[in-house]
């Protein structure tokens, strides 16, 4: 199979406009994420792919690989299927741009899942953590995923699921990464559908590809890393750094 790595990268962020260009550590957050991508090794290529020139020239002016979107996408799927459209690849990650901490490990638990004996059964596979935190349970800007007896998803909310009726049963609650590995005919069919009721009402993009009926394999991950949505989440990253 031939892999390669996407990076999505957008300036304009709603919660932390311009955040991929913040300092973290003597580089840009953008530039950290593309280069712990890099150095996983596990990626036949590796791109940025953006709609903003100051992020295109801050991964080319450093070495890297950039795309510029010919195109207004209204998320990182859509950013992503117009980049490899004609490339000649098999599975393509989604790594996104504000996951500085990016590790080998749960990027290569997700390739597996391809060469498995039930891969023909997976359009797109993704990353969960258990998490036990019940603020970080109840904030919606941490979005939740429920899965089937073969970890395929079920549903992705930003509400608790399933509710806490009962709290003896043993519910384990798991946060979604917004990592995806993508067979290319997946992706390239996200691209062509129309959003439906449940994306608009929640705000989730993966929620099209269960709409449509497509199967997504989740994987769990034990690193939590730190995705930086906010300001606060940066000085978190800085002192993570150090």
């Amino acid at each position: 199979m031939k892999i390669i790595s996407m990076i999505p990268a957008r300036y304009a962020a709603s919660r932390f406009p311009g955040k991929l260009m913040q300092d973290l550590a003597g580089k840009t957050v953008i530039l950290r994420t593309y280069e712990a991508t890099i150095a996983t090794n596990l990626f036949d290529d590796v791109f940025v792919v953006t709609d903003s020139n100051i992020i295109y020239n801050e991964i080319v002016n450093n070495g890297g690989k950039a795309i510029l979107s010919k195109k207004e996408h209204d998320c990182g799927s859509d950013r992503i299927a117009e980049a490899v459209e004609l490339m000649d690849i098999d599975v393509v990650i989604n790594v996104q741009g504000d996951e500085p901490f990016t590790d080998k490990t749960s990027l290569a638990k997700l390739i597996d899942v391809f060469k498995g004996d039930d891969d023909k059964n997976i359009d797109l596979a993704s990353l969960m953590v258990h998490i036990t935190d019940e603020d970080e349970i109840n904030n919606p800007n941490t979005v939740k995923v429920i899965i089937d007896q073969s970890d395929f998803a079920l549903y992705f909310s930003r509400s608790p699921i399933p509710y806490p009726r009962d709290k003896n049963v043993g519910v384990k609650y798991y946060k979604h990464k917004g990592v995806y590995a993508f067979r290319k005919q997946a992706i390239l069919d996200f691209y062509k559908l129309p959003m439906q009721v449940l994306e608009a009402s929640e705000k989730l993009e993966q929620l099209r590809y269960l709409e449509y009926g497509k199967r997504i394999k989740m994987v769990e991950t034990d690193v939590q890393g730190v995705e930086i949505d906010t300001p606060e989440d940066l000085e978190r990253a800085k002192k993570l750094w150090k």
